[in-house]
Parts: C-alpha cells; structure tokens; sequence
C-alpha cells in the first residue's frame, strides 16, 4: 500500500493551489468595511470613464458602439476573481481595437470568434506556464508599437473631428484623402471636436498640476478640490454629458449640425455561442475559412494582451509592493474573453488609463471591478437612448486625448545615450506597423531576436598576453558561438612567433552544450598538431562534469589562471601536473563520424 502524508500538511497544499488558481481567495477573508468604501467609491469612478470610451473604442475597431460596451462588464467581474492585482480593469482598450480592426474586418462575428479563440490560447498557455515567451518581446519593439499605434488610432479620428465620409481605413490613404477633402469639414463636428478636445487637455493638466489637500486644511478648501479633483477624473463623462446636451438641443430646434453616435440597441446582450459560421448572400462561411482570415491575428492578439496587461499590472505592482504572476494573468485574461464570448464581446485587455484611475482612487480589491461592470449594465439596460445624441466629434476627442501620451517621443533619445542598437528594432516596428500592424510587430520581434542571436553568437572575448595567451570569454559558450571561439584562438596563437600556450578561463561559462563540446575537442587536436597545448581554468561543476565525461584528449583543468599559467610552460607533454587530466590515447568519443582526422 501506497504511504500518505499526514492530512495536514496535504490540505495546506492544496489551499496553497487553490489560493494561487483563485486569488480572490487571499483578500475576501480579510475584507474590511473600510475597503468597501474606497472600492465603491474607485468603481463608481471608473464606471464614468469606461462607458464613454467603450464607445468610442468601438468605432476604432470598426464595430457598432454598442459592441464597446459588450465588451466592458464580463471582464471586470472575471478579474475580481482570478485577478493579481487589485488595480488592474479589464475592458476595451485602444490598441486591442486596433488590432480587432486589422483582423476582425469591421465585422462583429470574426471580432466575436476572434475573442472566443483568443481567450481559449490565453488558456492554455496560462495552463502550460508559458507566460515566459511575454520575455522575447522587448521594449524598444513594445514601444514603437505603441507610439506607432498612437499616431495611426489619433489620425483614425480625425475624420470624425472634422465630420468627414468615406474615408478609407489604410493609414497612408487615409492621411491621403483627409488632406485632399479638407475643404469638406462641417463646421458644427470641427468646433465642437477641438472644444471637447482643449477641454480635456484643460482637466488633465488641472489634475496633475493639482496638490493635494492635507487633512489639516479647512473643509471649503476639501471640498473645493474633491469637487476639482472629481471633474478631472471624470472628464471624459462630462465632456461627452455636455456634448450630448449640446446636440439634443439643435435637435429641440430642428436643426443639427453634428454628426450623431446614431441609434443604439437598448437591453442587455443576449447569452449565446460564438458564431463559429457566418452566413453571407452567396452561402455561409465556414469556421475553417474564418480562422484562415484572421491568420496571425491569432497570436498577435493573445499575446498583445498579456503584453498590455502585465506591463500595466507590473507598472502599478512596483508602487504597491505586490507580486504579479503572468500566468494567472493569461488565466484570466482567457477566462474573460472566453466568457465574454458568449456576450457578444470582442477581445479584452488591462486598460493603463482607467487602471491609473483606479490606483488613484484607492481602491483596495479587485473587488471595486465588480462596481464597475454594473454600471455598464445599468448604462446597457437604461441609458442607450440617451447615447443616441453624443457627437462622434466628442467620442473621437475622448480617444484622441486617452491615446496621445502613448507616444513617447523620448524613447529615441534614451536609446541613443544607452545603446544604438536597439533603435533598429523599435524603428523597424514603428515604420512597418504604419503599414500593417502584424508587419510591424513580427518584423520587431525577428530583428530584437536576430540581434539576440548575434550576441550570443559573438560573445565578447578578452585576449591578453604573449608567450602565454589568457582568453577569457564574457558570457556562457553556446553552440553558435564555438566556431567564432576556435577562429579567434587559432588565428592569434599560430601569429605568434614561437609555439605559445593558450589558458581558457572559463569562470563566467555556467552551462556549455555537445555542440561546444565537440567543438573544444576539435580545438585540441589542432593545437596539438602546432606543438600549442590549452588548458583550462575556473570551470564551474557543471560544465566541468561535461568535459571529463567527453574524455577529451589532452584536457587539463587548473582551479585559476595563475596555477595554469605556472604549469603551462613545459609544452603540452610537459611535467606541469592538473588537478584533473584526461590522457586517452584514442580519439574523443565526442567528434562525430568524418571529423576525427
């Protein structure tokens, strides 16, 4: 019979997983009616910013608006429950919407579909712990991304600033035919964009120019800055409030010069299957054909989001002294778009901009989420007529003013002062994704993993001395990097003028694979037949472990480079001993067929 643990110790484990799977489990226990009030009280508050930007994020990806706030609840309600940090809001983001509008094609079943699969990739790599590939893409390419994105998803809603039509979707057309039909502005959409526009640059600015009020000042004084402090955080709310107050009252007249959010379907969305089919005149599409469509949008868009989530989520873990797991990020971020699916909502992603909201107003649980998808769905069951009289103008001021500080002008400037080389990726990235968006990020990623390679192929390597040369690799010997290793040993030991000896510090070389092996085995034997011996100093255990197993002839290991240098000079049959000496008369098992000479 099998022997089993004491039930203690195994029922603590398996509270320990169930509390890693369900973080709600850690803070619930502990919640307090103090926290109640700040989580309200952060919920309320993003609740006013997400609806207006749920919105407007739907025109960017293409879709009907109220698709925007389909996409705003389940999410929130998800995180409060498999969420790692107690800032993080779930919902439609700009850059997601971006790329929705890449590979959805402006159509609500591929942006349904495209979310279900998301969500079921974002599952299992959170299941098989794959959070580490979020490693490989780095920040310059991240950050052209962005900066990119910035410009092309601002420039998007300058058409609905100046109220222009049919204007088309590719980013150079688009800046083509916006200049060529400047002429055709209204005038009521162009005044009252760049109103709501300065308005918001007004309140920003406000808020962070604001100090705060100290407990000690008078209460006119608090309640004049809850009240400031309040209007800026809720801006994009009251700017679109005005704006709509605005249009209904040229409709009163009978006259409207604004172009108009339009009719918007009232209700809750109705719980229902991913479309895995799409019926078009001709026949029906099948699933097959529609995941061809969205090609590699299958992986930008799954990994775009644990991009923006955990950048955020780390963003505000620093400040806060909590720990963020990537992982259980995927698991959550693929929980909510797979239940968000079935509600009709199109891929979800941590928002920075309500995120920041939610810090600064304090909330202390996910749990302020939970808040904040009810307001959607009261904002869904009773206020959608009320949506039909925002202006598209305000809509695409309130996305203009979240998007703007995503570029980052000064990543050019600190690239250069601290290396040159990593602007080839984040240009590359930026440029191609003016183009396409997956163009741009694959090419970024492939040009950051080939300069990856080069230098992993190259390692630098240090060669000092005359009659004995002391070479002293900088990093770990991988098997791209043996051939450059023998090329630079080589041509300086048989330049000299006399037979030399060669000592090999390898202190630094903490793992070494067959390739490098076979490799090193090489070098020996050529040495030998110039008359050069090569030792070996510093090994760590485990690459020593390799080499004595390899049996390579002629290997000699001294614990540093001086006791090397002392016992090198007599040649490689010298009496120098080593405390470690392979001396096999036959060729090296390692060398494979063909190269043993």
């Amino acid at each position: 019979m099998w022997a089993r643990g004491p039930p203690e110790p195994r029922r603590r484990c398996w509270l320990r997983a169930l509390r890693r799977r369900l973080p709600v489990l850690g803070w619930l226990p502990r919640y307090s009616p103090g926290w109640l009030q700040l989580d309200l009280i952060a919920g309320v508050t993003v609740g006013l910013t997400v609806v207006p930007q749920a919105l407007a994020y739907a025109e960017v990806a293409g879709l009907p608006p109220q698709y925007g706030l389909y996409s705003s609840f389940v999410g929130c309600f998800v995180y409060c429950f498999l969420g790692t940090a107690k800032d993080v809001t779930l919902g439609p983001t700009a850059i997601m919407s971006l790329l929705v509008s890449s590979y959805a094609f402006h159509d609500p079943a591929y942006a349904v579909l495209l979310t279900f699969l998301a969500g079921c990739i974002q599952l299992a790599m959170g299941l098989l712990h794959l959070g580490f590939l979020l490693d490989f893409i780095s920040c310059p390419v991240i950050k052209g991304f962005t900066s990119a994105a910035s410009i092309t998803i601002s420039f998007n809603q300058v058409k609905n600033i100046l109220g222009l039509h049919g204007i088309p979707r590719q980013f150079f057309l688009q800046v083509y035919e916006t200049l060529r039909r400047i002429g055709e502005t209204r005038p009521g959409d162009a005044i009252l964009g760049l109103a709501c526009l300065a308005t918001l640059a007004g309140l920003r600015a406000m808020k962070s120019c604001m100090p705060p009020a100290a407990r000690t000042e008078p209460l006119a004084t608090r309640a004049s800055y809850l009240i400031v402090w309040t209007c800026a955080t809720a801006r994009n709310a009251l700017v679109v409030l005005f704006a709509g107050l605005v249009a209904y009252c040229f409709q009163l007249r009978g006259s409207q010069p604004l172009t108009l959010t339009g009719s918007i379907p009232r209700g809750l969305p109705p719980c229902r299957l991913p479309p895995f089919s799409k019926a078009v005149p001709n026949g029906t599409v099948p699933f097959g054909t529609m995941v061809e469509d969205m090609g590699v949008g299958l992986a930008v868009v799954p990994l775009m989001g644990l991009v923006e989530t955990v950048a955020i989520a780390k963003a505000f873990a620093s400040q806060n002294d909590y720990r963020i797991d990537p992982n259980q990020e995927l698991l959550a971020m693929g929980f909510a778009n797979v239940l968000g699916s079935f509600f009709s909502s199109y891929p979800v992603t941590g928002s920075f901009g309500r995120t920041a909201v939610n810090a600064q107003t304090g909330v202390c649980t996910p749990a302020g989420g939970l808040v904040t998808g009810a307001l959607v769905l009261l904002s869904l069951a009773y206020l959608t007529s009320l949506f039909y009289y925002i202006p598209k103008a305000a809509l695409a001021a309130v996305i203009i003013s979240a998007v703007v500080p995503m570029f980052d002008a000064g990543i050019f400037r600190t690239l250069w002062r601290v290396k040159r080389l990593d602007l080839v990726p984040l240009c590359v990235t930026f440029l191609l994704c003016f183009w396409e968006v997956q163009y741009g990020i694959v090419a970024g990623v492939l040009v950051s993993g080939v300069l990856l390679l080069y230098s992993i192929a190259r390692p630098p390597l240090k060669v000092s001395g005359q009659g004995t040369l002391l070479v002293q690799p900088g990093s770990s010997l991988h098997f791209p990097a043996i051939e450059h290793l023998r090329d630079v040993i080589c041509s300086r030991a048989l330049s000299a003028p006399s037979p030399c000896s060669i000592i090999l510090d390898c202190h630094r070389i903490s793992s070494i694979d067959y390739t490098v092996v076979a490799g090193l085995a090489e070098l020996l034997q050529e040495l030998r037949k110039h008359g050069i011996s090569l030792a070996f100093c510093g090994l760590q255990d485990q690459v020593l472990r390799a080499l004595l197993a390899a049996d390579l002839e002629g290997f000699r290991h001294f614990p540093s480079w001086e006791e090397a240098e002392r016992c090198s000079g007599a040649g490689p049959g010298g009496s120098g001993a080593a405390p470690f000496d392979s001396t096999s008369t036959s060729e090296s098992s390692l060398l494979p067929t063909g190269l043993i000479q």
